[in-house]
């Protein structure tokens, strides 16, 4: 189904356009920026309502296709019951807070950030409960904590929001960790990472021995994100976000995907004692604790956040259970509480935004000023707190029904279950009430920042007014869900749901005691605690999971730092020394327990006379490299000539290609690092003594013998090479002669398009790292002669004129050849590269610049991204028409004139490696040369 892809792609490719919608901060740009946002989100759900009735019917929709099949890892995504349903969520509440944050925004917030932030957190949860293929699902899993956490730090001039941000980050990243390492052992079980097969494998899956480990680590990814104890405490935490975050993120969609994972994968994982013991039980402990903890918050979305956790373990605690209505019970909680949460949080958002507080020791009274807001308030908390004609009461009464039964099967502690259920109820009554109470009565309010507040405008108000309209009509009208919560219900369960009826009276039993009990015990609790133990100024205190994150973090650093005290000693040569000690410890500890090691048997090749004299000119090079290498100049050139030898090597082993990528990249490296070096003294101090001296010529020499050894050991033994496949598949599958390109543009384009990104983020970072240094000169050199910057030589400057053209021109031949012949991007870009270098040399940099108009490197950045675009489109291409990425394609079409021509899409990718290394290379050379250029007058 095409459109399940494009409902992820349109808010993850089109958000970033809310950012520029959004410039200014104007008014108008708000409007723009949300009115982008809206018509985005409602695209999304109109595409997703166009296969609701499809899937009404009992079908699952799926789309495929192939991405890295070898280790299965494929662009797979289903819409079933399940999906639907929280699909439907995102979206339709997504829409609702985008209306909100229009109004609720204020002048000095960016609301083209938001809403780019929004779009993006939008698509990583649209990718969560739609994918079909495991590893994909944990990319889109990690893709909502980094948009959290960017989401909860949206006000990162505020400390609180900062420390939030990173805590949430911490403690869900974990957990992301946790739950790709259970995903892969759950596939590699399996079979398969496709939920579509992968669902149906229950009793293979549970039959196996990895099934425990595999299971505990999938349920810490979904504990952590679920903010279930003890890791509840990063979302008291995350309450430092706008309002309109915390509505979207903390009531309805991220909170709730480590929900939506455990009912995913429950036709696998569920059933068995150790999963009902661990779920039901977190569920259960995590319920009652955080209740009990947000009846003492005193600030509102502490409240709701603690409130939020109590539900989510409610939930939990359900699908934990083997009973099949519990699965119904479960999913028909998710939809009551993200609509009576989501509206609680923008009722909570609305006080703070009127009256500049969310502190309930401070307000009170609000009733007369803020009617509507005081209204609708209550009815979202009846909802919460469970009361009759509310659509919490129908979900709750089934919660109590689920708790009681389970005593009834597991007698003696089984008592234990209905009594913390109706404990947890309790506590939701009382902090249901504190919330309208202490906000709306109990006295007038305490010098509030804000001292005149008002109801705010009438459409910032309409999606509480929506959402609470939401809580009565299900309500008092429960089996209009009937449909949707048995169609999900059935998705988690992996079979038809039992018969169920969703109705407002079930007569007069035991669940509606409990419900009774609670109502009843949650207002004298409430009152109880106000008037005898003085609420506003106690709460528990003690061990948190806040607490323990905080000094164990203080402990990793410590530990951290004195790991680093022991072994950061600033000498680059001992972190040299290690690293060469521990490669040569482990390079030879597998020839340490074999019978002798010999060489093979293959028949040797005389040396011919010209190797011979090249193995000298490499000794006697490497001798004097080690001999002056004090003298940095000296030290280059030795190394260029070193390269030199290298070169010629490819070109006695028939290498042309790498022969000629070799002496380019000696050239434009040795003009770089006499740039870099012109920035350092010419001589460098000495620093070793004897015993360092011995120890490195130790390690040198054990190295040097180590690496001759082993390649001795290989070139004399015959092996079957790879080499042969490339050569016999490089005509007939990549459409090319020349093997070497073909293997970098087409076999392995993928390392290549890698490497010219690590290229590019090298050139960068040599930007980001010097720009606007310059070089302090003393006014004279260790001879006592003045600094000066002579002209050029006219000579050099006639030759670079003459050269240019024809190197380009080369450049071109070797571009254009280098598929069938010795050539290709990487080679052309080195050629064109050394080229624009000597124009540099003989014109200067500001003229150089100045002609190629990229005056400050700004142009050569701008080449760098093309280069990598082109790369990265052609490889995007091949998925258009349903290849893996970058699969290139190729053939002889014939044309007037010219006849026929070998054309390959590899070309294309070719194309961006070459524009890329060129301006790579420029903007390293244009950085290096305005660091140490001469200063203006």
């Amino acid at each position: 189904m095409p459109f399940l892809p494009l409902a992820i792609l349109l808010p993850l490719l089109l958000g970033p356009l809310c950012a520029w919608a959004g410039r200014g901060g104007t008014a108008a740009a708000r409007r723009r920026a949300a009115w982008l946002a809206a018509a985005l989100t409602g695209a999304v759900l109109a595409l997703l309502l166009s296969g609701a009735g499809a899937v009404l019917d009992g079908q699952t929709l799926l789309w495929h296709q192939p991405w890295m099949p070898e280790i299965g890892f494929n662009l797979g995504l289903r819409l079933d019951g399940l999906g639907l349903m929280f699909s439907g969520l995102i979206t339709g509440i997504g829409l609702l807070v985008i209306l909100y944050a229009a109004y609720y925004l204020g002048p000095q917030d960016p609301p083209g950030k938001l809403y780019a932030l929004l779009m993006l957190f939008m698509a990583a949860m649209l990718g969560v409960v739609l994918a079909d293929n495991l590893l994909l699902l944990v990319v889109f899993w990690e893709l909502t904590s980094l948009a959290s956490f960017l989401l909860v730090g949206y006000w990162s001039h505020r400390a609180e929001a900062r420390a939030g941000a990173r805590m949430a980050l911490a403690v869900t990243g974990a957990g992301g960790l946790a739950l790709l390492a259970g995903v892969v052992l759950l596939g590699q079980m399996a079979g398969t990472y496709e939920l579509s097969q992968l669902l149906g494998q229950r009793e293979r899956i549970q039959a196996d021995a990895s099934y425990p480990v595999a299971l505990l680590l999938i349920l810490l990814g979904c504990f952590t994100k679920s903010a279930q104890w003890p890791f509840h405490f990063w979302l008291p935490e995350a309450m430092a976000a706008p309002t309109p975050v915390s509505a979207y993120l903390h009531s309805a969609t991220m909170v709730k995907a480590g929900i939506f994972l455990l009912m995913r994968l429950y036709p696998v994982l569920g059933g068995t004692l150790l999963f009902e013991v661990v779920v039901a039980a977190t569920g259960l402990l995590t319920m009652g604790f955080a209740a009990y903890v947000a009846v003492f918050r005193h600030d509102l979305k502490g409240l709701l956040a603690y409130s939020t956790i109590s539900h989510l373990g409610l939930i939990v605690f359900l699908i934990g259970l083997s009973s099949p209505l519990s699965a119904a019970a479960a999913v028909f909680h998710v939809l009551n509480h993200a609509t009576f949460k989501a509206s609680l949080f923008m009722t909570a958002g609305i006080i703070d935004h009127e009256t500049g507080t969310r502190d309930m020791r401070r307000l009170g009274g609000l009733l007369p000023l803020l009617p509507w807001t005081a209204t609708l308030a209550m009815v979202a908390a009846a909802a919460m707190a469970g009361v009759p004609l509310a659509n919490g009461f129908i979900s709750k009464e089934m919660f109590f029904a689920e708790a009681a039964d389970l005593a009834e099967a597991v007698p003696g502690w089984g008592l234990l279950v209905p009594l913390a259920a109706t404990f947890g109820g309790i506590c939701s009554v009382a902090y249901s009430l504190r919330f309208v109470h202490d906000v709306f009565f109990n006295g007038p309010p305490v010098d509030l920042p804000k001292p005149h507040p008002h109801e705010p405008p009438l459409f910032m108000r309409l999606p509480v007014v929506l959402l609470v309209a939401v809580c009565l009509v299900v309500g008092i009208q429960p089996g209009a869900m009937e449909p949707l919560v048995r169609l999900a219900a059935g998705a988690v369960l992996g079979a038809p749901a039992p018969e169920f009826h969703l109705a407002l009276w079930h007569g007069v039993n035991l669940p509606l005691l409990m419900s009774l009990v609670a109502l009843a015990g949650g207002v004298a609790m409430y009152f109880a605690l106000l008037r005898r133990f003085d609420l506003h100024l106690n709460h528990p205190r003690g061990w948190t999971g806040r607490l323990f994150f905080t000094r164990a973090l203080d402990g990793l650093f410590e530990g951290a730092q004195r790991l680093i005290a022991r072994l950061e000693s600033g000498s680059l040569q001992r972190y040299l020394a290690w690293l060469m000690g521990s490669a040569l410890v482990l390079g030879a500890l597998p020839f340490l327990g074999s019978d002798g090691v010999s060489a093979g048997t293959r028949e040797r090749l005389p040396a011919p006379l010209p190797a011979l004299v090249a193995w000298v000119l490499l000794i006697a090079a490497g001798l004097a490299l080690l001999r002056g290498h004090r003298d940095r100049l000296l030290a280059v050139v030795l190394v260029g000539v070193i390269g030199l030898v290298t070169a010629l090597a490819f070109v006695g082993l028939s290498a042309p290609d790498l022969a000629l990528t070799q002496l380019s990249v000696e050239l434009v490296s040795t003009v770089l690092l006499l740039m870099g070096l012109a920035l350092l003294p010419r001589h460098t101090p000495r620093e070793s003594g004897r015993a360092r001296q011995l120890r490195d010529a130790v390690l040198a020499g054990a190295g040097g013998l180590g690496i001759g050894a082993l390649a001795w050991l290989l070139l004399t033994r015959d092996h079957a090479s790879i080499a042969w496949y490339f050569l016999d598949q490089a005509l007939p599958g990549g459409g090319g002669s020349n093997v070497v390109n073909v293997i970098l543009v087409d076999f392995r384009g993928y390392d290549t398009f890698g490497e010219i990104t690590v290229l590019a983020i090298a050139a960068v970072g040599v930007l980001a790292l010097l720009q606007g240094f310059a070089l302090q000169r003393a006014p004279v050199d260790a001879e006592g002669r003045p600094w000066s910057f002579p002209r050029p030589p006219l000579m050099l400057r006639l030759a670079a004129r003459l050269v240019l053209p024809l190197a380009l021109a080369v450049s071109l031949y070797l571009f254009w050849r280098g598929h069938n012949l010795p050539g290709g991007g990487f080679i052309a870009g080195l050629v064109t590269a050394v080229a624009l270098v000597l124009q540099y040399m003989a014109q200067g940099q500001a003229r150089a610049e100045k002609l190629l108009g990229a005056a400050g490197g700004g142009r050569y950045v701008r080449w760098i991204a093309l280069g990598l675009a082109v790369a990265g489109l052609t490889g995007l291409g091949a998925l258009f028409f349903g290849h893996p990425f970058l699969t290139s394609a190729h053939g002889h079409p014939s044309v007037p004139v010219l006849g026929e021509l070998p054309l390959a899409t590899a070309t294309l990718f070719d194309l961006g490696v070459y524009v890329t290394v060129v301006g790579a290379t420029l903007l390293t050379l244009s950085v290096l040369g305005a660091a140490s250029r001469e200063p203006r007058t």
